[in-house]
């Protein structure tokens, strides 16, 4: 019997791996974050297995049905958005299965800032402009951000940002971000990326949020921020410099 913690994707039923698919098929539970996750996701589930929505449950009585699986010899489909290595809340589970000793393994997802790049149609990184994307989130109901891994810290680096669960926060994000990348600096917002419903807001920090309230976007979006997002006069990657030799492209003798 195994625990079988799965990406979900960010929301496109086709965007899930074939991996994570074959596995809902066949589990005999399927237990799901159905606050993030949409039900279409699962329609390869068995006819005749019990799928649970988890939204309204504790971490008690999650993995209170994860131990009766294990007693009934059930392989369970837990079931997250997105990948669950990003604010997943696996960690949690994954500690109560090895005091439990039920064995557990995790299949990857597609991310919400890919599904969010691919809606804006754009590399998060550029030669020249940013090599680095730090993934993130600001503190508010959620659990306090640790010690140096403040907005403003990470900001200096100057590389992409993608910031998660934070578009209520988004005053702060705008007012912390401004000094350092200038008010210019071009700042997009995803909400739902991939679902039916997606819309794709582009702006800068300076008008963004006033943006983002005329579209009453209140949750479920992604804030992306970095001069990426907006530059067209950027050097070519080396990678297929015909000057840049490597081992499958080697220097041609004369």
């Amino acid at each position: 019997m195994t625990v079988h913690f799965i990406g979900a994707g960010p929301g496109a039923p086709d965007l899930i791996t074939v991996r994570g698919r074959d596995l809902i098929a066949r589990c005999p539970l399927v237990l799901y974050a159905g606050s993030l996750v949409p039900r279409e996701v699962l329609a390869c589930a068995d006819p005749d297995a019990r799928v649970i929505d988890t939204a309204p449950m504790t971490l008690d009585q999650i993995v209170e049905q994860m131990r009766q699986a294990e007693k009934a010899g059930e392989d369970v489909a837990r079931v997250h958005s997105g990948d669950p290595s990003l604010y997943g809340a696996i960690a949690e589970q994954i500690r109560r299965l090895k005091d439990l000793g039920i064995a557990y393994d995790v299949t990857p997802g597609v991310p919400a800032y890919a599904a969010a790049a691919a809606a804006l149609g754009q590399e998060l990184t550029l030669p020249d402009v940013s090599q680095t994307v730090i993934l993130t989130r600001t503190a508010m109901k959620a659990s306090a951000m640790p010690e140096g891994e403040d907005l403003a810290t990470l900001a200096a680096s100057g590389a992409t940002l993608a910031v998660h669960l934070s578009v209520r926060n988004l005053k702060h994000v705008t007012e912390t971000l401004e000094p350092i990348y200038g008010a210019d600096c071009p700042a997009a917002v995803v909400y739902r990326a991939s679902w039916p419903d997606e819309q794709v807001i582009r702006g800068t920090l300076e008008d963004i949020r006033q943006k983002v309230r005329a579209a009453k976007i209140t949750r479920t979006a992604l804030i992306l921020v970095g001069r990426v997002l907006n530059q067209s006069d950027f050097a070519d990657s080396r990678l297929y410099d015909p000057g840049h030799v490597h081992i499958l492209r080697p220097k041609r003798r004369a």
